[in-house]
């Protein structure tokens, strides 16, 4: 089958890539970032042309890749040359040796730097990578396994084109040695269960209905800014959004009317126009099921006060008000262009709203008394807390969720740990 054919091909190119040494492996990287860069346009219309993400949104991902290429290149040598433990032994150390073939499959909402935050790492570390990439993104899948493809060393990128459903045949295969997985809850469970039946290492980057919580003491015109790009980037396809608005009911009406206000400035136009800063949603099949979550919440008692139209996968940048945690807006992920506000009384009502979620990927809090807003930072049950400032991803920091947002972390120190044979050394 020809699955087994890539599999076979990335072990043989892991055989040789894990002798190469860090320096020679950081070279590499380099020139990644280069070719990355030099082609950032044309990369960038692939992403638009593959899910309607505008131009100048689609640009700024290939150079966020760039960022995180940059970032191992500066730090990866020292995260990965182990530590000195001291003992009664004469020497103890640690070394970080690659596993082998990794398996990563990636989701469509942003196609490169999914990718590229588990592919970047992963080669880093000595390993080899499979890509499995969404059906939907076809262009950008090609442009990846291009840009990866470098002229004097041999492959060690391997796209693989398989329906979803054969990713767990995959993992029972002994050439896989980790799989990384950004995606729905239900591939996280089918994943993370096939990884956990073969006893393989497993990252999982699932869902998240983040909370974006507005203190009575903040003040709405700095904050609503704020707020629009937090729920409203990639047109809402993103797990990081802030999709549950839990605003102090002192300042509900306040923020309410000015963000419907700023949010209905928000307008279509050509997507290769760098001046579009509203992309459709990926496909029309997701825009129905998130116009299914708003009707249903409105017929519940949500008021919708900005948007609401749906035309194929043209979805108009959506508010509703009055939300309830027994309504889907509050209690689904909306993965699109639909805020819900929420009204809180207390502090500690704002946290138990943004507990109340199955998932657990980040909240954002936004209020004067910091050090306030730090002293509460434990009782949320989220793999990230931002202090006035929106939830972001940042190669410098751990990335990943709680609960069934995922298992594991990506990027930073822990990124490029995480597909390593941590391996002790004691020499008498």
């Amino acid at each position: 089958m020809k699955q087994n054919v890539v599999l076979e091909q990335a072990n043989s190119a892991f055989l040789s890539w894990k002798k190469l040494s860090i320096d020679e492996r950081i070279d590499y990287l380099t020139k990644v970032n280069e070719k990355l860069l030099q082609n950032k346009e044309e990369y960038g219309k692939c992403m638009t042309l593959d899910m309607y993400k505008p131009i100048k949104q689609s640009v700024a991902e290939v150079e966020k890749c760039s960022k995180l290429i940059q970032y191992y290149i500066d730090n990866g040598k020292e995260i990965l040359k182990g530590r000195t433990i001291k003992t009664d032994w004469t020497e103890t150390y640690t070394v970080n040796d690659p596993l082998g073939v990794i398996l990563g499959v990636m989701p469509w909402n942003f196609p490169f730097w999914q990718v590229f935050r588990f592919a970047i790492p992963t080669l880093l570390a000595g390993n080899t990578v499979v890509v499995k990439h969404a059906s939907n993104v076809p262009l950008s899948a090609k442009a990846l396994e291009e840009c990866f493809t470098i002229d004097d060393v041999d492959p060690v990128y391997f796209n693989i084109t398989i329906p979803g459903r054969e990713v767990e045949r995959l993992i029972e295969s002994p050439y896989v040695k980790g799989v990384s997985l950004t995606g729905s809850e239900a591939a996280g469970s089918a994943v993370g269960k096939k990884a956990g039946e073969f006893i393989k290492p497993v990252v999982l980057e699932l869902g998240g209905s983040n909370a974006f919580i507005v203190c009575e003491d903040v003040d709405v015109d700095t904050i609503v800014p704020i707020a629009v790009n937090a729920r409203f980037q990639n047109t809402g396809q993103s797990c990081i959004a802030g999709k549950r608005m839990l605003v102090h009911n002192s300042k509900r009406k306040e923020f309410t009317e000015k963000f419907a206000e700023a949010v209905k400035k928000l307008s279509f136009g050509d997507l290769m126009d760098y001046d579009t800063g509203l992309g459709y949603m990926a496909r029309p099949d997701l825009a129905d099921e998130l116009a299914e979550i708003m009707n249903k919440s409105i017929a519940m008692g949500a008021t919708l006060v900005a948007g609401g139209k749906v035309e194929g996968n043209k979805f108009e940048p959506t508010i509703l008000a009055d939300v309830t945690k027994e309504m889907p807006a509050f209690k689904e992920e909306t993965f699109g262009p639909l805020a819900a506000i929420v009204g809180f009384d207390t502090f500690d009502e704002a946290v138990e709203l943004s507990n109340d979620s199955r998932f657990g990927l980040g909240v954002a809090m936004f209020g004067k008394d910091v050090e306030f807003l730090k002293s509460k930072v434990s009782e949320f049950d989220e793999g990230a807390v931002f202090i006035n400032e929106m939830v972001i991803s940042d190669p410098r920091v751990p990335f990943g969720g709680n609960k069934f947002s995922g298992i594991g972390r990506e990027m930073a120190a822990e990124g490029l740990l995480s597909f390593v044979n941590k391996k002790s050394v004691i020499v008498k």
